[in-house]
């Protein structure tokens, strides 16, 4: 959809004015109106050739070009019945008029053949500058003024004292747990509702993950399950050698209780806040509770760096052999000298420059993404079935993901069923994350429940659905999936 009033001209207007309207908006079309604002015809490019062709000048009036009457449909009309006109009658534009006649938008070929992603990258003007600045300066290696600058000004967003700049999230994982000496026959707790890139760390390591069950509030690590697992492995002699929690689609988990636990047994947290930057938890960023927290810059993140990520702490000694073990592991000498098993996991200087950039709109990206929230509670919450993750108390989420749930004995519509209708609207979904329990790769791991007799995880994946989050899509597209949402909703999916 374009902005119909740079369109919009009346019935006494002469070809130039055509052309110069024409050469400010995308969609080349303009919209005669006549004095009451209902359209009388739509004139292109092609139609002012044509009159100059046949002899009339640019100061020549629309009438020049005769009558034409209008392919118009009313707004509201559907995308598919919309494509459909355009294919019917072979032309780019359909103007959207309302119960007068009077145009309140165009519908063009290209807009809706555009699919309206779940969380597309966010880049503006800075982040140029500072890569440009890495091609000036010859700076395009893992190492850099740009890195240095991103690591300093990710230690201010994380409230830490020391950071890394790593290839990916995920090589943070990995380093954390090698900086705490994890191997082989060790046990890891993980959050069961994430992404497999918090568990396979666990694995390159050779330790054995278990995985801790949601609470049914903010959808993270349950107290209750982690509880009754130290517990248990605490009479078994086995207690685990860290315990990973991930903050679910930005929102921190109750770190105050899950601390409580994990001090009290001697077992470090690892904070997963691969999704989580720019949150707080208890008036502190999300990622500055744990002994190590580590961030994800991957494109659909809040702020990306295209890919990349981060590991942060305050001990200096941790976060040092982190940066020894990410570069190879040279040793301290003149000659390349390799003591450690290492790996090539440094962020380039040209990526970090994007870092810098973004890093300065994160507070913006996260107000933006808390709107996108916000509205789309207003917009969904009067619909009986439809629930949304909570916030902690004492906590303030990024929103990353906006997350709805489908309560089955209200909706009767299947999650998948909804993502496969959004689609065919060009709106892009996705289901929760399946829970690591339910995943072929980890079919034999341990799994410790929310309460002895009700796991929380697999109903959060079974009746959950991630709406469009991107921090950049306007107001007017978030309505169009609102409108989506609730008219499949309503129809049961037959639309």
């Amino acid at each position: 959809m374009t902005q119909i009033d740079h369109h919009i001209l009346p019935a006494a207007t002469n070809l130039r004015r055509v052309l110069s309207a024409l050469e400010r908006v995308s969609t080349k079309i303009c919209l005669i109106v006549d004095a009451d604002g209902r359209i009388l015809r739509t004139v292109t490019d092609g139609d002012v050739r044509r009159a100059l062709l046949g002899g009339h000048n640019l100061d020549s009036l629309v009438s020049v070009l005769g009558e034409r009457q209008p392919v118009t449909r009313p707004h509201g009309t559907s995308r598919t019945e919309l494509l459909s006109v355009l294919d019917e009658r072979a032309i780019d534009a359909i103007v959207l008029v309302d119960s007068e006649g009077k145009p309140v938008d165009l519908a063009d070929r290209t807009t809706l053949t555009k699919t309206l992603l779940l969380s597309p990258p966010h880049i503006g003007k800075t982040e140029a500058g500072y890569v440009q600045l890495a091609f000036d300066e010859n700076w395009v290696a893992p190492a850099g003024p740009n890195l240095n600058a991103f690591e300093d000004a990710l230690c201010r967003v994380s409230g830490r004292q020391h950071a890394v700049a790593l290839v990916s999230g995920t090589a943070g994982l990995h380093l954390a747990l090698r900086v705490l000496d994890i191997g082989e026959g060790d046990r890891v707790y993980v959050s069961d509702l994430t992404f497999a890139a918090s568990v396979q760390p666990i694995l390159y390591v050779g330790a054995e993950p278990v995985f801790i069950d949601s609470e049914p509030e903010s959808w993270n690590m349950s107290p209750a399950a982690l509880e009754r697992a130290l517990e248990q492995d605490k009479r078994a002699g086995r207690l685990p050698k860290a315990v990973i929690v991930v903050h679910l689609y930005g929102q921190s988990a109750n770190m105050n209780a899950l601390l409580k636990l994990t001090e009290a047994y001697g077992v470090p947290v690892i904070e997963d806040a691969a999704e989580s930057l720019g949150a707080n938890y208890g008036n502190r960023p999300s990622g500055a509770h744990g002994l190590m927290s580590v961030y994800s810059f991957n494109g659909n993140k809040i702020i990306t760096t295209s890919g990349g990520g981060a590991l942060v702490s305050d001990r200096p000694d941790l976060v040092e052999r982190a940066r020894k073990l990410a570069t190879q592991g040279r040793d301290n000498a003149e000659h390349y000298q390799h003591s450690d098993l290492s790996y090539n996991y440094r962020m380039s200087n040209v990526l970090a420059g994007i870092g810098r950039g973004q890093l300065e709109v994160l507070s913006d990206r996260v107000a933006a993404r808390r709107a996108i929230f916000e509205r789309y509670v207003d917009g969904l919450s009067k619909i009986p079935g439809v629930g949304f993750q909570m916030e902690v108390e004492g906590s303030i989420g990024n929103r990353w993901l906006t997350v709805i749930s489908l309560d089955p004995d209200e909706i009767a519509l299947h999650p998948y069923q909804l993502m496969r209708s959004l689609k065919a609207r060009g709106i892009e979904t996705r289901p929760a994350w399946k829970p690591m329990q339910m995943q072929p790769l980890f079919s034999d791991i341990q799994f410790e429940p929310h309460m002895p007799d009700r796991a929380v995880s697999p109903g959060l994946f079974l009746t959950s659905l991630c709406l469009p989050s991107g921090s950049a899509m306007s107001v007017s597209e978030q309505e169009g999936v609102i409108e989506a949402v609730t008219d499949i909703l309503a129809s049961g999916g037959q639309s």
